[in-house]
């Protein structure tokens, strides 16, 4: 009989290519995983692997890849179901958020949800917009929040709030880059963002997978705009701590400003230009996503609705 575990190291072996790593990544010895693979291989009776340098799947080996991550995913969805009609208060909940959004959302939704539901294990997936997209479409999470869309096929979504991307300008580099008529173009940007004005301007960006990134970059081509983007990082709070101390322009979500679960509120801010653009991609929804194709245990949920009461008023 196949045993499920011996699937699942298959799997890390087949995407690692290399006994060592996949051993390091399973916590378990090469000696150890290299009987689990041999006990495989006998069950199915073929040869999974060419042990050569490198190591390669065989043709037989490559078809069990294609379809084992099905298997283990069907599997979970079974014993999710199961859980269900057992006592849906016990189970697992992946979730998938970005570090920032983790830190303000979830503060909000967790302890109560555990004071609910105590015999729930929770497990977080922390990235960026782009690797909570794959991990869905992969099945490695129940669910993920984010700005929308998501770029997952077969996602459905759950509208929590409005959310819109801010532009943040320091005085600072206003003062810097118009010397000569800082109040003119103060005034200029209170009453209509024209981004065009501030091209010269340093910009301090998280990375491209991000959502807001992916946003910006959108407005900078529409624009036809080269930024002279002097930094680029993972975190965008970094971002904003460093715009906030002057050494540049940057955008970050309203629904992450003056988040009391953040390091930000409006003191540090002082001396800061906070911009609404007139442009219709910084004005988006926070939302939940879940594969509609899969089993939706009662604690998604659960979960859902939670999430939908804490921010239907944000």
């Amino acid at each position: 009989m196949i045993n499920f575990l011996n699937l699942r190291y298959f799997l890390v072996v087949a995407e690692e290519l290399n006994f060592t790593k996949a051993a390091k990544r399973l916590f378990i010895s090469q000696q150890s995983l290299s009987c689990h693979i041999a006990k495989l291989e006998k069950d199915l009776d073929v040869q999974l692997f060419n042990r050569t340098v490198p190591l390669t799947l065989t043709p037989s080996g490559k078809s069990l890849a294609k379809n084992v991550h099905k298997i283990l995913d069907l599997k979970e969805q079974s014993i999710k179901e199961l859980n269900d009609i057992k006592d849906f208060k016990r189970g697992d909940l992946y979730i998938g958020v970005s570090h920032t959004r983790g830190r303000a959302f979830l503060p909000e939704i967790l302890p109560d949800y555990k004071e609910k539901f105590p015999n729930i294990s929770l497990h977080l997936l922390e990235g960026n917009s782009k690797e909570l997209d794959i991990a869905l479409y992969n099945g490695d999470v129940d669910l993920i929040v984010g700005m929308l869309p998501f770029n997952v096929d077969g996602v459905e979504t759950v509208p929590l709030c409005n959310e819109e991307v801010l532009m943040i300008v320091p005085d600072n580099i206003l003062i810097k880059y118009f010397s000569n008529n800082y109040k003119e173009i103060k005034a200029n940007l209170e009453k209509n963002v024209d981004i065009t004005l501030l091209k010269e301007c340093p910009f301090l960006m998280v990375n491209a997978r991000n959502r807001v990134r992916i946003i910006a970059d959108e407005m900078f081509n529409e624009k036809n705009i080269k930024p002279n983007i002097i930094l680029e990082t993972e975190n965008i709070e970094t971002v904003l701590a460093l715009s906030v101390k002057g050494m540049g322009i940057t955008f970050y979500p309203r629904t992450l400003m003056n988040n009391k679960n953040l390091i930000f509120d409006k003191s540090t801010l002082v001396g800061t230009n906070i911009y609404h653009l007139e442009y219709n991609e910084t004005h988006g929804t926070l939302a939940i996503g879940y594969q509609k194709n899969r089993y939706i245990s009662q604690a998604v949920k659960e979960f859902i609705k939670l999430a939908k009461v804490k921010y239907q008023n944000l």
